[in-house]
């Protein structure tokens, strides 16, 4: 652990109320990765609802499928570490859903593509 990091909770831990200490010294509580890792992993959950107002047809299919995969690993994962992280837990639910999400448009799409191709082939 950093001197800067250790001094920097030190002083922190003057302004943490009474009430809020239990969290504040959880052992996945914010003096640790297991509290940090998550919180910035929602940055992931914020850029795929952002992909929400893309067309279909530009939403890469593999990246769509590794963060549907990343997401649901990760989330069988937090639950089998201890201390169990619900907060990584809930992140990577949220991953895998706006991934599968991204997925199924784009695949939707893809097929619909394709269905209008071989309509088309086959009328002409």
């Amino acid at each position: 652990m950093s001197l800067i990091y250790r001094k920097s909770i030190a002083f922190a831990d003057k302004f943490v109320p009474a009430k809020l200490q239990p969290l504040w010294n959880h052992e996945a509580g914010p003096k640790t990765i297991f509290f940090w890792a998550p919180a910035f992993k929602w940055s992931l959950v914020i850029a795929g609802l952002g992909d929400l107002a893309r067309p279909a047809e530009k939403i890469s299919v593999p990246q769509s499928a590794a963060l549907s995969a990343t997401g649901l690993v990760w989330a069988r994962y937090s639950m089998v570490i201890i201390p169990k992280n619900y907060s990584l837990f809930s992140v990577n639910v949220f991953v895998a859903i706006t991934g599968l999400y991204s997925l199924g448009r784009a695949l939707n799409y893809q097929h619909n593509v394709k269905g209008k191709e071989v309509l088309a082939a086959t009328t002409s």
